[in-house]
């Protein structure tokens, strides 16, 4: 038998109002850094030295908890509401939302390794050639825009009844934990390539981001949503098809 609590339901504006301040503070944080010119997480002449891998991934679960803690808000409610007559309510939604960005750190140091391979002081500078970097992120977020795994991962994340249903058995909070991981790997895996795109930009580009949050957000939650990915895809596409030509020909 599942132990229960008081049997009263936790208020859902409640729990919308912790997530939306978590991720407030997450932004307010990303706007500190942004003007903070020793942050070696955000500006590209400090991407060298001990500190650099941490200050990374310190910044990357900041983006992460900013940009996509928002766009699972209805998942971690209807989760929330499954769970509110248990005994342990609030350590299973922590452990959801734990598992869940330890799927986005997942793919942070999967980014990091990637950077440390390519030489971030080379990759990352604002140089003559840093339009091969704009245009060939552009070309693979709108590539990505078209396949089918995109869609497999983005179905999984806009029903998300249908996917507890389908993964929530019970359990503790390892249980909780697994099922926000999975969760998470799947908005990675709908995600990463738009995700890529901050470095394509600057990742101190707080206006960027926001557009590509809320892109994010319409394509996961917005009735319409699916429909967004393919027009989306194109004008990437045609963006990034755009700058490489203007600057080959130029």
């Amino acid at each position: 038998m599942q132990p229960v609590g008081t049997g009263v339901r936790p208020p859902r504006h409640l729990l919308v109002a912790v997530l939306a301040g978590i991720a407030l503070l997450a932004w307010v944080s990303l706007w500190w850094l942004e003007g903070f010119s020793g942050s070696a997480a955000h500006h590209h002449d400090t991407v060298s030295g001990p500190l650099y891998p941490g200050a990374f991934l310190a910044g990357w679960v900041l983006m992460s908890v900013a940009m996509m803690l928002p766009t699972s808000t209805p998942l971690v409610v209807l989760f929330s509401r499954m769970v509110s007559r248990r005994a342990g309510h609030a350590v299973l939604v922590s452990a959801l939302l734990a598992g869940y960005l330890t799927a986005w750190l997942a793919l942070g140091v999967l980014v990091l390794l990637l950077l440390t391979a390519l030489e971030p002081q080379r990759f990352l500078a604002d140089g003559p050639d840093a339009w091969i970097r704009g245009s060939g992120l552009l070309l693979l977020a709108g590539a990505f825009q078209f396949s089918p795994i995109k869609y497999a991962c983005l179905d999984q994340c806009r029903t998300p009844l249908g996917f507890l249903s389908s993964h929530w058995r019970g359990g503790g909070g390892p249980a909780a934990f697994r099922l926000g991981w999975r969760h998470g790997l799947f908005c990675v895996g709908c995600c990463w390539a738009l995700m890529l795109l901050m470095f394509a930009v600057g990742v101190e580009s707080l206006a960027f981001m926001l557009v590509l949050a809320l892109l994010m957000g319409i394509e996961k939650n917005a009735p319409w949503g699916r429909r967004l990915g393919r027009p989306l895809g194109a004008g990437l596409l045609a963006i990034g098809l755009g700058l490489a030509i203007h600057h080959l020909t130029a």
